[in-house]
């Protein structure tokens, strides 16, 4: 395990009336947690026109899936409103997904480095691919065996880093588990987000989108924690979280689970970690 630490316009929010089908009915079912009542508010966005990157501020228009502490679905916001820290501070919580990719021939990682051009963690390291579902897809939405991150997954690696989905099928991805955490990007913005963790192993051929990232590279575990010594490098609050507490763990078992050819394979991991419940990192 690493030895490190890691102008105001109004918007609405338009809510679902119904959880998605997968979701398990609950007797005790807590309406008043923060995450429920910003759900229900009327909160804050703000003007990107001026300021930011023409096509960061398209993306910015796109639908987060709200959900409450619990990861259960309330209705959906645009970006822009669910990462102001001032959102953030009221309780406005959404759904999201970290994918690592791994090598299987060597288990090496592949990270990327954000673009500058991004309006949150700009410069950044971070895991091969971090973003949401999103409610403006059906299929998105879908919480069955976590179809939804994994169709979110496949469709962002191929965006950002040009991966064709054709190399990242959606049965391929590992889930391990969730986490809730919460982090400030600078004064204005920040995420609070429910993560869902899955693995990939593919050999995956790489184009990267420039205005998304702007570095990638493959490291092994060794390279990845002399990077986070290195004070010169900066790295995203949630990739930090995971790779402090779960990531040299589960790269430990992923490496020694290779099969008869040496290669690593990310569902050898499946039962390792009991993903039924969010695991609270606030």
């Amino acid at each position: 395990m690493s030895r490190y630490l890691p102008s105001l316009l109004t918007t609405t929010i338009r809510a679902r009336t119904t959880l998605a089908s997968s979701s398990k009915p609950r007797l005790h079912r807590t309406m008043t947690s923060r995450a429920v009542e910003a759900s229900r508010a009327v909160l804050k966005s703000i003007d990107l026109s001026a300021d930011y990157d023409p096509e960061q501020t398209r993306l910015m228009d796109e639908r987060c899936i709200l959900v409450d502490e619990d990861d259960r679905a309330l209705g959906a916001a645009d970006k822009k409103t669910c990462h102001l820290m001032e959102n953030i501070n009221k309780g406005l919580l959404h759904r999201a997904f970290s994918a690592f990719v791994f090598r299987p021939a060597d288990g090496k990682l592949l990270l990327q480095q954000r673009a500058s051009e991004k309006i949150t963690f700009p410069d950044m390291w971070t895991n091969t691919c971090c973003s949401h579902p999103l409610d403006d897809f059906a299929e998105e939405r879908d919480e069955v065996e976590q179809r939804g991150v994994r169709v979110a997954a496949t469709r962002k690696l191929e965006h950002e880093l040009g991966i064709p989905q054709s190399q990242t099928p959606i049965d391929a991805f590992q889930y391990l588990t969730r986490i809730h955490y919460l982090a400030p990007s600078d004064g204005i913005w920040g995420e609070h987000e429910v993560d869902y963790i899955l693995f990939l192993t593919a050999d995956v051929t790489v184009e990267p989108n420039l205005n998304e990232i702007r570095d990638h590279k493959y490291v092994d575990k060794a390279e990845l924690q002399a990077m986070f010594e290195n004070s010169s490098n900066s790295f995203t609050p949630w990739f930090k979280l995971i790779a402090r507490d779960f990531l040299f763990g589960w790269w430990d078992e992923l490496l020694a689970r290779r099969d008869a050819q040496g290669k690593v394979h990310a569902k050898s991991l499946a039962g390792l970690v009991d993903g039924s419940k969010v695991v609270k990192m606030v």
